[in-house]
């Protein structure tokens, strides 16, 4: 009986490391399985080659889609199918089960152009707040270098459904920067609709995030803010490529077994 208030402690301890630890795990990107080695994969990018695009907000975008076999974040099935742009303009990621497989299909863009300095913002429709524990929706750029050149909008309770956060922004350091590794700024919060702004603003010396309420260019009804300046923080040089995507943590279905769509009406870009 006397072990059991240690027991406690030692388990809040290993949900903290979980809380810092996360984004190590999903950045460790699986490979494309075996039965799938005729789609390569573009070592400098991680795009997967000879895939379909699609034209959305004035740019070009490649859909990924992994055939037969897998790719990551972690061994995720991912389908064109899952990807489309409406009469509207508007973008269309789903997340969806394949009846005649029983497997689950992800999705995910990838815009061929590369941006560098400047404000990066989306507008979403969708409850991404109630999203089920083991989807992960992202808006990001990125390299193509694992653990380093990105910075993260994150949607995602990780595969734990009593998490406290569903909300993440994370910077990954420049190519041959080890410290710090990465920082992260977590926070739960909680929609009245469904329409939500999200933006970072990407310089040689900071970088702040912004989450809003509604659809809009200004900063009425913020919900979530974090500004990280150098050298606190390493941030990369590098112009990369904006991402897109709807997936799995860990490859594990959705507790509740729905499908899911989300809609992103625009992606602008605005250079310094």
């Amino acid at each position: 009986m006397k072990t059991r208030p240690y027991l406690m402690w030692i388990l809040l301890i290993v949900s903290t490391v979980f809380a810092s630890c996360k984004k190590e795990q999903i950045n460790n990107l699986q490979p494309l399985t075996g039965k799938n080695k005729a789609v390569a994969v573009n070592p400098v990018t991680n795009l997967i080659t000879n895939q379909t695009t699609i034209n959305f907000s004035g740019y070009t975008w490649q859909v990924k889609d992994s055939g037969s076999g897998t790719a990551g974040p972690w061994a995720n099935y991912w389908s064109s199918s899952n990807v489309f742009v409406d009469a509207n303009g508007y973008l269309h990621l789903k997340l969806t089960k394949d009846l005649s497989n029983n497997t689950w299909k992800c999705s995910e863009v990838i815009m061929l152009d590369t941006l560098g300095y400047g404000t990066y913002q989306w507008k979403v429709v969708g409850r991404i707040d109630t999203l089920d524990h083991n989807i992960v929706f992202g808006l990001f750029n990125y390299s193509g270098v694992n653990l380093h050149d990105e910075m993260d909008i994150e949607f995602s309770r990780w595969g734990y459904p009593n998490n406290a956060n569903n909300l993440n922004y994370t910077v990954w350091p420049a190519v041959g920067v080890t410290t710090p590794k990465n920082v992260e700024y977590l926070q739960n919060f909680t929609l009245t609709g469904d329409w939500t702004t999200h933006r970072f603003t990407r310089t040689a010396n900071s970088i702040v995030f912004k989450s809003l309420h509604g659809h809009q260019d200004g900063n009425t009804n913020l919900f979530a803010t974090k500004t990280w300046n150098a050298p606190a923080t390493s941030i990369s040089t590098v112009p990369m490529p904006v991402r897109m995507n709807l997936w799995l943590f860990k490859t594990v279905p959705p507790s509740n077994g729905q499908n899911v769509e989300i809609i992103i009406r625009e992606f602008k870009y605005i250079p310094l």
